[in-house]
C-alpha cells in the first residue's frame, strides 16, 4: 500500500524517484523521432534503432509481466506460510 501523505509530500516538494526504464527509453524513441538523417546509410541505421526500441519495450512488459506475477505466487506462499 502506498503512503499518500507521503507521496503528496514528494509530489508538492518536487521530490520524485529516480526515472524507470520505460521513462529511459521513451526518451530514447523520442531522440531517435527527432533525428534527421543525412544519407540512406543514417536513415538505415536510425530504422533499425527504432526497431530495437519497439523490441526493448516489448521485453520489458514481458518482464514486468513475470515479476507481477512471480510477486502474486511469492505473496500467496506467504500467507500459506503464515497460516501454518
Amino acid at each position: 500500500m502506498k503512503n499518500w501523505r507521503k507521496a503528496t509530500k514528494d509530489f508538492i516538494l518536487n521530490e520524485r524517484r529516480k526515472p524507470d526504464a520505460k521513462y529511459y527509453i521513451q526518451a530514447l524513441a523520442e531522440t531517435l523521432e527527432s533525428l534527421r538523417p543525412r544519407s540512406q546509410t543514417d536513415r538505415g541505421r536510425i530504422e533499425v534503432a527504432k526497431q530495437h526500441v519497439t523490441e526493448i519495450r516489448r521485453h520489458l512488459r514481458r518482464a514486468e509481466s513475470k515479476v507481477q506475477q512471480l510477486e502474486e505466487e511469492l505473496n500467496i506462499l506467504r500467507e500459506e506460510k503464515d497460516k501454518k
